[in-house]
């Protein structure tokens, strides 16, 4: 029987009213590093969290950060965000979470923290894998899907970082300063529609400031926008080490600090704010929000039901108890690694493919020779807290050798040479809210290359060009790695590093049709080979059948129909971060010192234009631009159309025939764009404004529609505080990208 929200208000007011101020308390700090704190008198239980975004972490003790070490927190490792954003396919977001929120149930856990959804602002950002585009558009439409996939197994999303994350460099230390149309129209948009079209049931602050205010503790995020003006009554969780004061923290919209240090009763809202209570600092009502929060989390995930006692005095007393039916999730199953390759085939992009270089066909190759060191490495186990300790992990190598069976000799050769790591650090959390080398590239980038290293480095390279003498079949599997793409730590530059451009060029001068491969989360500098690479993939970390996927497309048993989420720019010097010169930000005046607990600040003095806004509006060249993928086939794009459209808010109705030119069957992803005919200087050309993933067989025709509403052609006003509707000669466009424009109409707004 549903139970109204009346009903259920009353009972967690009740329960409230139980609970003593130390009771309090404990529910709204951690007890283990990711658990929360319990009341078992009342039937309180613990809320149990995990990371992350890319599968479920595994098990650490309590209280320190060993793994826990058994084989039974082995899980399936899922394509990253920025690899689900590749395939531009709400139904496989959809399908991503459901795997992640199952798994995450499975394991016994209430809160998964994913998905990261920040805006990649700064291709240096070394946790740019973990989140999804630089597009405020494509993040909202993906991120709903994901978060509603998750939530279906009685387990809530942990929506993450609330707001303006765009940088590890000093990440706990760094404000953010920007104006009201920037924040809205480009930083907000992603996490609105996590609050209120998915219903996230829980959301992360961030670790930089805002405005002067550390996100995780900020009234101006957590109050002012999410509770009041968004209506969020769902639960707040800070970033671990994010709190910095018992007062800001108890007077803002967060509702559990959680953090990497063992002492948990010492936590800002442990015993400080009971002895802020207590001394009449803090209002106990404040506690009492959180609380409230927190027991209405555990109703909507069915951790809880609460029981009400009538008592003979009239009090009516109140307990927790557990809920016997709640989904027991589950994990490992076939079908999720089902998914997960579904997912991982539809990420990979092809950048290039001159003279229809690839498919290689395994029927026709005798001999295939594969280089690099990213062919025969698994991924899974780093990146910092979105490591998993994965069931089994297709390495690009596997993938190809099992592609291509036993009649085709596969040969491997790793081409370039990754230092090993001296030591294991399994406190790298503590670290990386406490240590420099934690956040300064710099650090890590003056290590001397020793002469062994050196003699390595030409050994590995000139192997690899001897060989590539031999084959006909080349395949290069370079890119980054989790020693650059991290947590903790920004790249230096766009570089590849481990001296691959060296190794690239070296074999493409011996055998032109090597085919050229970049594992990347973020953008890389290509442009020293790809002008003589024939063909190029591009994959981010595509999860526990990455391999299988790269494999597949190589082969062409796969057409590709990967979209960049991103631009891919040359140099970070022509980015938008660096143009405009605040990248990684200034150190504070005195006066700024006053004001906030901060080491450095930087304003978002590029506003709205970000990523492909940037680039279109500076006429900046990129490598590839925002929405480019290529396919085995073409696609056609015709008879557009744009009537006025019935119904509150909606403006025009739009449509579009595309066609399969070609002899393979495909997946096209049709993208709507919207801007001024006379671009003003205050906006960007055009922006993404509608999607639509077309799967189409050989001479097969589609039409695929949009619905545009006022909202689409608004900006926010910073004057009024308020969105105005553009008005005069709009121009909509649809194309395959956003440079690849294959039909436009032009409307009129009154």
């Amino acid at each position: 029987m549903r139970v109204s929200k009346k009903d259920t208000e009353k009972k967690i007011e009740a329960l409230l009213r139980e609970l003593t101020l130390e009771e309090k308390s404990r529910m709204i700090h951690a007890s283990e590093f990711f658990r929360s704190g319990d009341v078992p008198r009342l039937g309180i239980p613990k809320i149990t969290t995990s990371d992350g975004p890319m599968g479920v972490r595994n098990d650490f003790h309590p209280a320190d950060w060993h793994p826990v070490g058994t084989s039974a927190d082995a899980v399936s490792y899922l394509p990253c965000n920025t690899a689900i954003a590749s395939t531009w396919n709400r139904e496989l977001a959809r399908m991503s979470g459901e795997v992640l929120g199952r798994e995450a149930r499975g394991r016994g856990k209430d809160m998964i923290l994913a998905p990261g959804i920040n805006i990649k602002r700064n291709p240096l950002c070394g946790r740019n894998f973990e989140y999804m585009s630089e597009d405020p558009y494509l993040i909202a439409e993906m991120v709903v899907p994901l978060i509603e996939g998750i939530q279906e197994n009685d387990v809530s999303a942990c929506v993450k970082h609330f707001a303006c994350n765009a940088q590890e460099w000093e990440r706990l230390w760094v404000n953010v300063e920007l104006d009201e149309r920037t924040l809205r129209e480009i930083y907000l948009p992603g996490f609105e529609a996590a609050v209120k079209r998915a219903k996230t049931k829980a959301l992360m602050g961030s670790y930089n400031l805002v405005r002067g205010e550390h996100g995780s503790q900020s009234k101006f995020l957590l109050t002012d926008i999410l509770r009041k003006e968004w209506k969020y009554d769902g639960l707040v969780v800070s970033d671990w080490g994010a709190v910095h004061d018992t007062k800001a923290a108890a007077e803002s919209g967060l509702d559990l600090e959680m953090s990497v240090f063992p002492n948990f009763d010492d936590y800002y809202l442990g015993k400080p704010v009971i002895e802020a209570v207590k001394k009449g600092e803090i209002k106990e009502e404040d506690l009492d929000k959180k609380v409230r929060n927190i027991l209405r989390f555990m109703l909507r995930v069915r951790m809880i039901e609460i029981e009400l006692t009538e008592k003979k005095n009239g009090r009516t007393a109140a307990k927790a108890v557990p809920v016997e039916d709640r989904d027991p999730g589950y994990y490992n199953g076939s079908a999720m690694h089902y998914f997960a390759k579904q997912t991982a085939r539809e990420a990979v992009v092809m950048l290039k493919n001159e003279k229809k270089r690839l498919p290689i066909k395994p029927s026709m190759t005798k001999r295939l020779l594969v280089i690099g060191n990213n062919a025969d490495r698994k991924q899974s186990n780093g990146g910092g807290s979105g490591e998993i300790k994965a069931l089994y992990e297709v390495t690009p190598l596997m993938g190809l050798t099992r592609e291509y069976g036993g009649n085709t000799e596969v040969r491997y050769t790793p081409g370039y040479y990754v230092p090993k790591k001296t030591k294991e650090d399994t406190s790298w959390q503590e670290d990386s809210v406490s240590a420099e080398i934690m956040s300064d590239p710099s650090v890590r980038d003056k290590r001397k290359v020793a002469a062994e290293e050196k003699k390595r480095i030409k050994e590995y390279r000139e192997e690899a060009v001897r060989l590539a003498k031999e084959y006909e079949e080349v395949v290069i599997v370079g890119g980054l790695d989790h020693n650059y793409d991290t947590e903790g730590m920004d790249r230096k530059d766009l570089k590849l590093p481990y001296a691959q451009d060296e190794l690239i060029n070296a074999v493409l001068a011996v055998n032109p049709r090597a085919v050229v491969v970049m594992f990347a989360g973020s953008p890389v500098d290509m442009t020293a080979w790809s002008d003589k690479a024939q063909a190029i993939l591009w994959m981010a970390y595509n999860g526990m059948e990455g391999g299988t996927a790269l494999a597949e497309v190589i082969s062409g048993t796969v057409n590709p129909s990967g979209k960049l989420p991103e631009s891919l720019p040359s140099d970070f010097k022509k980015t938008s971060a660096a143009v405009f010169g605040d990248y990684p930000g200034r150190k504070l005046t005195a006066a700024e010192k006053k004001k906030m607990n901060a080491t450095m600040t930087q304003t978002f003095k590029d506003g709205v234009f970000v990523g492909y806004r940037f680039y279109e509006k500076f006429d900046v060249p990129v490598q590839y631009e925002f929405g480019y993928g290529l396919s085995y086939t073409e696609y056609k794009y015709s008879g557009m159309t744009v009537e006025k459209a019935k119904g509150k808010d909606a403006l025009f109705t739009v449509s579009i025939k595309v066609k399969n030119t070609g002899h393979v069957a495909g997946k096209e992803a049709v993208q709507l764009y919207v801007g001024e005919k006379a671009v003003s200087e205050a906006n960007p050309v055009k922006e993404l404004k509608g999607f639509d993933k077309a799967e189409l067989a050989p001479g097969e025709e589609k039409t695929v529609k949009f619905m545009l509403t006022a909202k689409d052609f608004s900006h926010f006003d910073n004057e009024t505080n308020t969105w105005q509707q553009m008005k005069g000669k709009m121009v909509i466009y649809i194309g395959a990208s956003s440079r690849d424009i294959r039909a436009k109409k032009e409307v009129t707004l009154k």
